[in-house]
């Protein structure tokens, strides 16, 4: 955040992780750096995927909201804290281990749970259910609190202190946004999905109507 008394305070993006059952948050993840950029694709869900073949009658139709997956690239850096060593022990002791682990353990079951499966399989369970991991929600801003499972997980360790902890590293993250088709309408997943769907509906009719005029054109007959 700048120094200047009336600069606008710059927020983060990151990652809130919320119990499934409760909605409870378990942990909230800030960005250190904001990306400079967010790569987002939309895959239309027609009723033909391929835009070929079918009944000419559904040629308008839409299976469901497309399939919404967002890319980016974080930096986690400690110089900044190991220029305060007393005031940054954590930093000096690990690097930056601890905000890298926060995040790959998204991905990851819990060793209870796996100690649990492990427990019923050898009781003779015949059937091991998946296990379940937290809801994540992906916030960019209050108008983008998005519910998403990461999909592509990469890490490049860019820096080492002499005991060959990270302190520098880029984390590339792919997410696929979790719409109705995915999860219960009613889960929490679901209304969230539903209030970042009427979010963009309401921006969307913010934006200003265009014109025949501007498209070099009387009107349509």
């Amino acid at each position: 955040m700048s120094s200047f008394p009336n600069s606008p305070r710059v927020l983060k993006g990151g990652i809130v992780l919320l119990d499934p059952n409760t909605s409870a948050v378990q942990r909230i993840i800030s960005l250190q750096y904001n990306p400079d950029s967010l790569t987002r694709s939309l895959q239309i869900q027609g009723v033909s995927a391929d835009g070929s073949g079918g009944d000419r009658s559904e040629a308008l139709r839409l299976k469901g909201p497309p399939i919404e997956t967002i890319k980016l690239d974080a930096e986690i850096d400690a110089t900044d804290q190991l220029e305060f060593p007393d005031q940054n022990p954590s930093a000096v002791e690990t690097g930056i281990q601890p905000q890298l682990a926060a995040l790959e353990a998204i991905v990851y079951p819990t060793s209870q749970q796996l100690q649990s499966n492990n427990a019923r399989e050898k009781a003779g369970t015949l059937e091991i259910i998946p296990m379940e991991s937290a809801l994540t929600l992906f916030i960019w801003s209050k108008n983008r609190i998005i519910p998403v499972r990461l999909t592509d997980f990469s890490i490049t360790e860019e820096a080492f202190d002499p005991a060959l902890n990270p302190i520098r590293a880029k984390v590339s993250l792919g997410m696929r946004v979790l719409s109705v088709n995915d999860v219960d309408f009613d889960a929490k997943a679901g209304s969230l999905y539903m209030i970042y769907q009427q979010q963009k509906e309401r921006l969307a009719g913010l934006a200003p109507n265009g014109s025949f005029a501007n498209l070099g054109i009387k009107g349509i007959s």
